[in-house]
């Protein structure tokens, strides 16, 4: 069994998962990268993935971190 596990934390700190379960290695592999292709282009502060075995061992994550834009500055 795997387990891919998407990680979502908003502007204001709070965290959301998402949890789906594979009997196949290939297919939890295939929902991991979906999962980043999403990530890689999100609004989040922090979208981030982790692909687990059932005993809980990592096999892989990625994280992507977007900063927000920063403010111009004012004209003097």
């Amino acid at each position: 069994m795997y387990i891919v596990m998407e990680i979502q934390t908003n502007a204001d700190g709070s965290v959301g998962t998402l949890v789906s379960t594979y009997a196949e290695q290939n297919q939890a592999e295939s929902k991991y990268h979906q999962v980043l292709t999403y990530a890689a282009i999100s609004n989040l502060p922090v979208h981030s993935c982790a692909l687990l075995s059932e005993e809980g061992f990592e096999l892989r994550h990625e994280c992507y971190k977007h900063e927000p834009a920063p403010e111009p500055e004012a004209a003097e």
